[in-house]
């Protein structure tokens, strides 16, 4: 039986290295198509890219957990980044498109170097020091997560199949830039998607309906820290049976959609920039089809598992491999094997994007900008750097997985906070704010990464409001109120100039009155 499920697990990932070599033979190997495809991603690409690589390995594993323990009320995490998504699509995608486009930006801190017309490099160092804190971490979060598969069904020890992971996203990016992550993506988003509709519907049909899983969950509890919550039986089905707070935080995950590179990088390839509007509509579609499958995954999971110490280590993140061996296996083996490639989907669409964004930055911004002053390199060369720099990553996330056990959940939030309270309010702000100035958007950066540890590591304040959420603003608040500050600086310099200038003219001016008189 593990033979039949490894068959299409194995085949899937075959596909996947299948289509990197042919989009790689396709490409002219320029550092444009290397890092973002060169702007040859059509809409429905960019519209499946664009929310599968937001999405990741937390949707399968970590929602569904989410799901499994507090129930319905779990809608509000979805719910806040599908709406602020949309929003993205209509009104900030095309502004950036349409900017770094005119501005010939291939990164994002080309985006801001251009933007505030940056000569010391100081954006582009401290934005690339952002990205690859937090995106070791959100990696290190997919990693964990392919070893959390692993695990569940094969019985394997998680940290070797975290390892196995590892080199499997390995080997598969080293075949191929922005080009095949971008079309890898849309066979991925089809696996998710068959996946997260025909798990549930086999779950529903199994017990003859729905209302038989409605049924069991109105006598269940919900969960916290694997602990049964004292009067919230009966609760699993209501959507408002959390805090305020609570729910403020799950809407508050939205706000890291701004600040996701993989996700800016998407708007940013897009080959006619006049399609944002039906891309919002084909990526709103499949953010709620995706969002409602993990869902159901949770609750009717749930309703097949009700104690959690009957889940592979007692672990929630567990449910959706557990609920596929049961409703899978008495139909076919070779149906859990390509659950598992959605797995595997979900950490691919992610793994490959976030390592050409913080490759690129380390490469192209730093390297080629910085240090050799804008003097390019051969391809062949480019090629063995980037290279090298995707090792690193991978190794660092790999370490990182080993030392800190955090779940998957845990870590994408994490991570996915630190990225979103930097990237995500100086983007806005530079976009469509013509006073940030380059101090205040450097204050953004450290602020915004600053109050996240904080707030991460202070168990009051971690246990008031997601992360995210205050330090998105406090981000926004010091990006606003240093670009003033500096602004008025800058005026009055500008005046002191002007007035040193009219006396230098006054001066001049006497001067030349004196050389005449003596005349």
């Amino acid at each position: 039986m593990d033979l039949q499920v490894l068959l299409p697990f194995f085949l899937y990932f075959v596909l996947l290295i299948a289509i990197g070599m042919y989009t790689s033979k396709r490409s002219t190997k320029a550092t444009e198509e290397l890092f973002w495809g060169g702007k040859k991603l059509n809409r429905f690409v960019v519209a499946l890219s664009a929310v599968i690589s937001g999405r990741s390995a937390w949707l399968l594993l970590g929602f569904t957990s989410l799901v499994y323990m507090i129930g319905f009320a779990a809608i509000w995490s979805a719910l806040g980044y599908i709406v602020i998504e949309m929003f993205l699509f209509l009104y900030y995608a095309p502004r950036i498109r349409e900017y770094t486009d005119s501005h010939n930006c291939v990164t994002i801190p080309d985006f801001f170097e251009a933007r505030f017309n940056d000569k010391s490099g100081s954006l582009r160092i401290v934005l690339t020091f952002i990205f690859f804190i937090f995106i070791v971490a959100y990696l290190s979060a997919q990693f964990v997560a392919g070893g959390k598969a692993f695990f569940a069904y094969f019985d394997l020890n998680q940290n070797i199949g975290m390892i196995i992971t590892a080199a499997i996203v390995l080997v598969y990016v080293l075949f191929g830039g922005y080009l095949a992550a971008g079309a890898t993506d849309m066979v991925q988003a089809f696996f998710m998607i068959i996946a997260l509709i025909g798990l549930p519907l086999i779950g529903i049909l199994n017990v003859e309906g729905f209302d038989v899983i409605t049924n069991e969950l109105a006598s269940l509890p919900q969960l916290h820290n694997m602990q049964v919550v004292a009067g919230s039986e009966g609760m699993m089905l209501n959507p408002m049976a959390l805090s305020f707070l609570a729910l403020l935080g799950g809407l508050g995950i939205g706000l890291g959609s701004a600040g996701s590179p993989r996700i800016i990088m998407r708007y940013m390839v897009i080959n006619e920039a006049k399609q944002f509007k039906w891309i919002a509509f084909v990526g709103t579609i499949w953010n709620i089809l995706l969002a409602g499958g993990a869902l159901l995954i949770g609750l009717i999971g749930r309703a097949y598992f009700t104690d959690i110490s009957t889940l592979p280590n007692a672990d929630p993140e567990n449910i959706y491999v557990s609920l596929a061996e049961r409703l899978f296996m008495p139909l076919s083996p070779m149906l859990i094997g390509l659950l598992l490639a959605s797995i595997f989907a979900a950490i691919m669409s992610t793994a490959d994007s976030q390592l050409l964004v913080v490759a690129s930055s380390v490469v192209r911004d730093i390297y080629i900008k910085m240090l050799r002053g804008g003097k390019e390199i051969s391809q062949t060369k480019l090629g063995i750097y980037v290279r090298l720099v995707v090792l690193l990553i991978i190794l660092s996330a790999v370490a990182l997985g080993l030392l800190v056990k955090v779940s998957v959940f845990g870590f994408v939030l994490f991570a996915w906070a630190g990225l979103g309270a930097t990237l995500g309010p100086t983007s806005i702000l530079a976009l469509f704010w013509k006073g940030t100035t380059q101090k205040g958007i450097i204050a953004g950066f450290l602020s915004g990464t600053i109050s996240v540890f904080i707030w991460k590591l202070t168990p009051f304040l971690n246990d008031i409001i997601y992360e995210l959420v205050p330090a998105f603003f406090i981000s926004a608040g010091f990006t606003v109120v240093i670009s003033l500050l500096d602004k008025n600086a800058m005026t009055q310099e500008e005046m002191k100039m002007a007035d040193i200038s009219v006396d230098n003219i006054h001066e001049i001016q006497n001067i030349s009155d004196k050389l005449i008189n003596n005349d």
